[in-house]
């Protein structure tokens, strides 16, 4: 299954990691998603690998407990995407949400991601 995996393409990579996110299997999509070597830009520093996606899958979900959230704009060219997102929350909310990525051999290599979580 694996080499089926690193054939995918961008766009293929990028929706799958939006619906596993968007289900909370944060697991499952960084075991299939996130490159070893992933690099992740986040406004608290740099993080690396599957150990720092987990740790920003970790913040996330204490941030916005059972988030909910909404793809608005969704772009994908070449081997670079971008997503802007809003998540509800009991008690929270973000309503600026923006990540961007770039997808190398079925792999999500570098991720940006911005977001500002306010009292809903």
């Amino acid at each position: 299954m694996g080499d089926e995996l690193r054939r995918r393409s961008a766009e293929e990579v990028f929706r799958e990691h939006l619906r596993l996110a968007a289900e909370h299997r944060f697991v499952e999509d960084i075991e299939r998603n996130l490159a070893p070597d992933c690099v992740i830009l986040e406004r608290r520093g740099v993080f690396r690998g599957p150990g720092g996606a987990r740790q920003l899958a970790r913040w996330l979900a204490e941030e916005l407990p059972g988030g909910r959230y909404t793809y608005q704009n969704l772009l994908v060219d070449g081997r670079f995407a971008f997503l802007e997102w809003t998540a509800q929350a009991d008690g929270a909310r973000v309503r600026d949400g923006a990540d961007s990525f770039v997808i190398e051999d079925g792999w999500i290599v570098a991720q940006t991601i911005h977001y500002t979580v306010e009292p809903a």
